[in-house]
């Protein structure tokens, strides 16, 4: 099968752009066999996903009502139910694909590098490499923060049934269960900004002056960012993955002006290495000619004497 044949081994570096480029047809064939193996991965962490089903739901389920029941007002009720035949089994289905995402996704990445790294010099491999972990502490922070602040934010919703006494909350079963897990996913990838604002530094194709001269409209898109990202759309949950992320916008523009600081004094020290070197070549070059000439001048001189004698 198509997924199972085994990845070209990128060529060694030879200093030489050309030696490293693929035709279309090999770049495509490329691309559909990780895409197969992707896809594959998926399958396989969602059939994983099903058979831990009971322990998974059952603990996302628990923190979840244990959170609503807490903050329930006098005479509100709280209940979950199926309004359709067939919703319990499309329940199990998308938490086990869910899961199967999430199992997956490090060897995701992994295949989304083993495509992008072979277009990369080594030299520019590197801080990309160093980026994997970070990527991944980062998404554990963010899903983490999330999970501390998500029973404050349920309370937050359900204080305002207050409102109404003698009510009766019905619940689509799973449906808190799926919010907490988007959200979770919407903090995780969220936290990534710093990684992506660092990357692009590093690549140059953003400098630290530009980040600090336009941190404003910066905070002002995070924001922004953060109200489509959230599922629930509320104020409450816009603040709390804004905040996060535009003090992790802050600390990435921090770093990528000492990475572009230290990379520039490398290249002014580089430069001063290489015109030190032509300088002392072209000094050895003018002694060597400065020797040479003397040696022919001495020996001009030395043939004049012994023609007059023959003479």
């Amino acid at each position: 099968m198509a997924f199972l044949k085994k990845t070209r081994s990128p060529k060694p570096y030879l200093g030489d752009p050309d030696e490293y480029r693929l035709t279309l047809v090999e770049h495509l064939e490329e691309l559909r066999d990780r895409i197969i193996r992707a896809l594959t991965l998926v399958v396989v962490g969602s059939v994983i996903g099903w058979f831990a089903f009971d322990s998974v739901y059952t603990f996302l389920n628990n923190m979840v009502n244990g959170a609503v029941r807490a903050s329930l007002p006098k005479g509100v009720t709280y209940d979950e139910a199926f309004f359709n035949a067939s919703d319990a089994f499309l329940l199990k289905v998308k938490l086990s694909f869910q899961m199967g995402v999430v199992l997956s996704f490090p060897f995701l990445v992994l295949e989304l590098w083993g495509f992008i790294a072979p277009a990369l010099k080594p030299s520019e491999q590197t801080p990309f490499k160093k980026l994997g972990p970070i990527s991944l502490i980062l998404f554990l922070m963010g899903a983490s923060f999330c999970w501390v602040i998500l029973p404050s934010a349920i309370s937050f919703f359900i204080g305002f049934s207050a409102d109404f006494q003698n009510v009766e909350i019905k619940q689509e079963a799973g449906k808190m269960v799926f919010f907490v897990l988007k959200m979770m996913l919407a903090f995780g990838i969220s936290f990534q900004l710093p990684l992506v604002v660092y990357a692009l530094g590093m690549l140059e194709l953003l400098t630290a002056e530009t980040l600090i001269k336009y941190w404003r409209q910066a905070a002002t898109f995070i924001f922004i960012a953060s109200a489509v990202i959230t599922p629930s759309g509320d104020a409450f949950s816009m603040a709390m993955m804004a905040v996060p992320m535009v003090i992790l916008f802050l600390i990435s523009v921090y770093f990528v002006n000492l990475t572009q600081k230290k990379r520039r004094k490398e290249r002014e020290e580089e430069a001063a290495e290489r015109e030190e070197l032509e300088n002392r070549e072209r000094r050895e070059r003018d002694a060597e000619l400065d020797r040479l000439n003397e040696e022919e001048v001495a020996d001009m001189d030395n043939e004049g004497p012994t023609e007059l004698r023959s003479e």
